[in-house]
Order: C-alpha cells, then sequence, then structure tokens
C-alpha cells in the first residue's frame, strides 16, 4: 500500500448501498480490488475500508495467490528447476499485486533513513523515485521470497509457502492503522481510515485460521505459531519505530509494515518446513 493509492477506481453512481448494507462478498471485491491488479468486473468501485476489509483480507489473499501459485505449480510440473520456477512464480506475484507492497517498502526505506526530520521523511515517501536504501530493501524482499520458495523440494509444500506468507502479512499489517494515526490527512492512509480493535482481532483470527488450512501441513502448527510469534514481534518494532521517526503511519509504512511480515513469515517457515 502505498500513498500514491491504489489504481484509479472506476467512476460511481450515485445509487451505491450506505457501508452498512455492503454484504461479506462486497468487502471481499474490496480487499481483491484494493491489493491487486486482478480483473474484476465493472461493478462501481467502493471507497476503501481498512476496518471493513480486516476480516475478508484472508480470503482476498488466498484469491490474489492463486495465479502465482498455479505458475509455480505448472513451471515445476514441466520440470523447470527449482529456483527458476521459484523466480517466475514470485514475477507473477509482483505483477498481480501491482508491487504495492514492494513499492511501499521502498519509498519507506528511503523515507525513513534518508530524512533528518519528520517533514523530510514524509516528502521523501512522497516521492516516486526510489534511492539506495529502497532499491536495496526491494532486492531483500525478492530475495528472501525466491530463496524461501525456491529451497523447499516439494512442489505443493513451496505452493503453500507461497500462498500463506503474503496472507499473514498482509492481515498483520493492519495491525500499524489500529495502533497509530494517519501522519497526514491526505493519502491512502487517512482515506482508507483506521481499524478497530474488534474488526482487527476478527481478521487476525481469520488469518489464522485459512493459514492452518492452506500452510498447516507444510510447517505444522509450530511453524505457525512460529510465524505468528515473529510477525508480532517485527510489527510492535516497527510501530515503534514509525512513532518515533514520523509521530503516525501512512500508506507507505503500512505496505512496508507487510513486506516485513512477509520476509519475518518467511524465515520461520523456513525452519518448520
Amino acid at each position: 500500500m502505498t500513498d500514491d493509492g491504489p489504481p484509479a477506481p472506476r467512476p460511481t453512481n450515485d445509487n451505491r448501498p450506505p457501508a452498512a448494507a455492503l454484504s461479506f462478498g462486497d468487502d471481499l471485491l474490496m480487499g481483491v480490488r484494493f491489493y491487486s491488479r486482478l480483473p474484476t468486473g465493472n461493478t462501481p468501485h467502493r471507497r476503501p475500508s481498512l476496518d471493513r476489509m480486516a476480516l475478508t483480507l484472508p480470503l482476498a489473499s488466498v484469491v490474489i495467490g492463486v495465479i502465482p501459485v498455479a505458475v509455480l505449480l505448472v513451471l515445476e510440473w514441466l520440470g523447470t528447476p527449482t529456483f527458476f520456477a521459484a523466480v517466475i512464480a514470485v514475477a507473477a506475484l509482483v505483477i498481480v499485486t501491482g508491487a504495492m507492497s514492494e513499492d511501499a517498502l521502498a519509498d519507506a526505506a528511503d523515507g525513513l533513513f534518508g530524512g533528518a526530520t519528520i517533514e523530510q521523511r514524509l516528502e521523501i515517501m512522497k516521492d516516486s523515485r526510489h534511492g539506495t536504501y529502497g532499491v536495496a530493501a526491494i532486492a531483500v524482499l525478492l530475495g528472501a521470497r525466491i530463496a524461501a520458495v525456491g529451497s523447499v523440494t516439494s512442489p505443493i509444500e513451496a505452493a503453500a509457502i507461497l500462498l500463506t506468507a503474503p496472507l499473514i502479512a498482509r492481515s498483520g499489517a493492519l495491525w500499524l492503522p489500529y495502533a497509530l494515526p494517519p501522519a497526514r490527512s491526505g493519502g491512502a492512509a487517512a482515506t482508507a481510515g483506521q481499524v478497530r480493535r474488534g474488526s482487527l482481532l476478527l481478521g487476525f483470527g481469520v488469518a489464522a485460521i485459512v493459514s492452518l488450512a492452506t500452510a498447516g501441513f507444510a510447517v505444522g502448527i509450530q511453524g505457525l505459531v512460529a510465524a505468528f510469534a515473529l510477525a508480532a514481534l517485527v510489527a510492535w518494532g516497527w510501530t515503534t519505530l514509525c512513532r518515533r521517526l514520523i509521530g503516525g503511519q501512512t500508506g507507505d509504512l503500512i505496505g512496508a509494515l507487510q513486506a516485513l511480515l512477509e520476509i519475518a513469515a518467511l524465515a520461520a517457515f523456513m525452519i518448520f518446513v
């Protein structure tokens, strides 16, 4: 998630139902549209709400991960080298998601470590160009994904890891808009709103259940517990850093946390796979 926001929404009409009238399916569709570039039909786009998406986000993550997982499995079935299949599958993931977390991580790295004041850091994060910190951060994220997926000999277990790590990361990243207020009035974070405790906890619960279904056979209960524990530690550390250096959260900082949590989940999975 970046402060440039998701792809420009299609025009809406004046007959949209109020937020309270939106269904589970509407919230699921909202999550798929917000976090990916997948085609979702011609129905009007709703204004993004992280609070509404929290419950359905784990399922939206499964939808988003179908194509990268399918690419991985097909290439493995065709007999391509494991690491080659991992590279192409990770590339498919980047394309499907529109490189949202990659761009956010790069912007956050440049801003947090390249600016001396809150104003400078926020200004740097708004710049679409990436500096040394940003490029290095993207390289680490892509390298971690490829190394984790490519090192797993079982194609099914590799697919489970590729599907589940981003799932945990997207839901876990919602901690930041719950814990911190928006750092500025504009941008994706302020538009999408903060997340309430009840929505956050329900979303975490669904993420745990879905993760058990998608990766429990590959990493076991211990692996999932380790992934959630390490993710919680990373989320706490990132929140502390954002509070100290920015005084709040932005879309870039939320998206960067998603990337960091994905790396944390992958690290835990590698221990138990």
